[in-house]
This record gives structure tokens, sequence and C-alpha cells, in this order.
């Protein structure tokens, strides 16, 4: 499977972004799909996580009010949709498939393969 992110750059603090995750292949529908990101001189982290059919959703404290995942299945794209940006949003953001749905306990581990991402950049 391929994925290719696209969407970040530079926003001011308090501003919106969405990012899109364009997927290959025929199996897209059946992924448990999600975002992670790595800011600088930290680790990789969930930021948020979707099952397959795009009825339940999982997100990182830091981000809950603020980001929406969603997912089209039809075109085999995967969004972040990312409002009230703070500084420490900060990182490159990669879209990538999970081997099974964690729900509340959504892990990094729970995390097959992912792309090569996409930087986002929030100034102050």
């Amino acid at each position: 499977v391929q994925l290719v992110e696209s969407g970040g750059g530079l926003v001011q603090a308090g501003g919106s972004q969405r990012l899109s995750c364009a997927v290959s292949g025929s199996s897209f529908s059946t992924y448990q799909m999600g975002w992670l990101r790595q800011a600088p001189g930290k680790d990789l982290e969930v930021v948020a996580a979707i099952n397959w059919s795009g009825d339940d959703t999982h997100y990182a404290d830091s981000v809950k009010g603020r980001f929406t995942i969603s997912r089209d299945n039809a075109k085999n794209m995967l969004y972040l949709q990312m409002n009230n940006l703070k500084p420490e949003d900060t990182a490159v953001y990669h879209c990538a498939v999970a081997s099974v749905w964690g729900g509340d306990s959504t892990s990094l581990t729970d995390f097959l393969t992912w792309g090569r991402g996409t930087q986002v950049t929030v100034s102050s």
C-alpha cells in the first residue's frame, strides 16, 4: 500500500489546516486508518484514528475538540481537519494503516506502515 500525504504548510496559531492522504489499492475500505505525528526531538505519537467504516474514531487528549479525522472510502482518501492550531502542533504528520481497531486503546504499535509525511508548522 502507498500513502501520500498533502496539505501541510505554515499557519498562524489559532488558524486551521486540512491534511489529505491518498491511499493506493482496492482494499482501503477495509483498513483501519490513522494520523501520526513527530515533533522535532520527540517520539512519533498517535494523533487520531478511524475504523474501516468511519463510524468510530479516537483522538489523543492533546487534540480532542480541535482535530477531526474522516475518510471517503469511495475516493480512497483520509483527512485530518485541524482547527485552533497551536505552536505545539508543529510536527511532521503521517497517514498510517493499522492492523487492528484499538478504539480508546489505540497505540502506536497498532500501526503497520505510514507515509513520508507532510510538515505542519504553527507560528505563534
